[in-house]
């Protein structure tokens, strides 16, 4: 296992990434991105990020210009998707397969941009259904069509938990609400099975 970090230039400003590759060949890669008003040091990124290397996957933390920048408020969703496109493109490997991901804010940037980018799969981690208490908001148009998508929600989760449907895959865990923490280890297991169904991970 090898693990670096970049600071790539994007047209939003440098964002930074954590690459790790796995011992031995990668069978995939996977793309996270953090939630608005947090870093990729979150339980579920970290826990989600090492299991997946564990298992054959080159994995990138990416962290969006607006939180290098030492802000806390997010960018707007078109400079997110923005600068998401043009880190993926520079970290990308074109011989394997590409997952991108991330949680809550992250996950909505990944699902956003999936078409675009080719990937071959979505990991959506708490994704946000509509801002709390506000259910008539409705971000379910932001989950690919065409993508194959695990969306992994808490049934407490205040933003709400996605309805499954096409390629979109719904995995929702009891008494979890939108940090994912309640029973962590199973959430990553749901990841990996995941992975491994679609050949990703070994």
């Amino acid at each position: 296992m090898s693990r670096f970090e970049l600071t790539l230039e994007t047209p939003r400003g440098p964002a930074a990434a954590a690459v790790t590759d796995p011992s031995g060949p990668a069978l995939g890669q996977l793309v996270l991105g953090h939630g608005a008003g947090g870093g990729v040091d979150a339980p579920d990124l970290v826990a989600v990020h090492d299991a997946a290397v564990a298992a054959g996957v080159r994995v990138a933390l990416v962290t969006q210009p607006y939180r290098v920048a030492g802000r806390r408020a997010p960018a707007p969703a078109g400079q997110l998707d923005e600068a998401w496109l043009s880190v993926v493109g520079a970290l990308r490997v074109p011989e394997l397969p590409l997952i991108v991901g991330g949680r809550s804010s992250g996950a909505r940037v990944a699902c956003r941009t999936a078409t675009t980018l080719g990937a071959a799969g979505v990991l959506a981690l708490a994704f946000p259904l509509h801002p709390p208490g506000k259910p008539e908001k409705s971000r379910a148009g932001e989950l690919p069509e065409t993508v194959p998508t695990l969306a992994v929600n808490g049934d407490r989760d205040p933003f709400g938990v996605p309805s499954p449907g096409g390629v979109v895959e719904v995995a929702v865990r009891p008494g979890a609400v939108h940090d994912l923490r309640k029973d962590l280890p199973g959430s990553v297991a749901i990841v990996l099975e995941w992975l491994r169904r679609h050949s990703w991970a070994r």
